[in-house]
């Protein structure tokens, strides 16, 4: 899943920072932040939605539950830095979040075996390999840097 890895660029337009901001802020490093929002919404999303169309079977909730503990602190962070930054708008998260749901049931509905789908997407959260410092190591090491300082 390499969804994770399209957010920086796609969220810095939705930012619409003016160019005072974008000097003040780091863009960049705000739409890297502002993915750690779309992995959330990515995870959220196809747990949700396996688990509707897989009979509900509980064990996507709870994929999605421990994901989210695992990775609470991170998303946290996050706002912190952006925060501290001066970076983001009202609707930066929401378009983070916006644009990780729609890649992942653009991804979904692309599968072939839609089963097969959500259960490699299960065992991928389950082993923590789509939780945020593994799929974005170097913006969290930035951020952790700046919370840091």
């Amino acid at each position: 899943m390499t969804v994770f890895r399209c957010f920086a660029g796609v969220v810095l337009l939705a930012l619409g920072a003016s160019a005072a901001q974008a000097q003040e802020a780091n863009p960049e490093l705000v739409g890297e932040l502002m993915a750690f929002h779309g992995s959330k919404a990515i995870v959220s999303a196809m747990t949700t939605h396996c688990y509707e169309t897989t009979g509900l079977d509980p064990a996507y909730h709870s994929a999605y539950d421990n994901w989210y503990l695992r990775n609470i602190g991170f998303l946290d962070l996050a706002d912190r830095v952006v925060a501290r930054l001066g970076g983001g708008n009202a609707g930066a998260q929401q378009a983070a979040e916006t644009y990780g749901g729609e890649q992942i049931m653009s991804a979904y509905n692309q599968a072939g075996d839609k089963d097969s789908f959500c259960r490699g997407f299960l065992e991928q959260v389950d082993t923590g390999a789509l939780d945020i410092d593994k799929q974005l190591p170097g913006p969290l090491k930035q951020a952790q840097a700046i919370a840091a300082e």
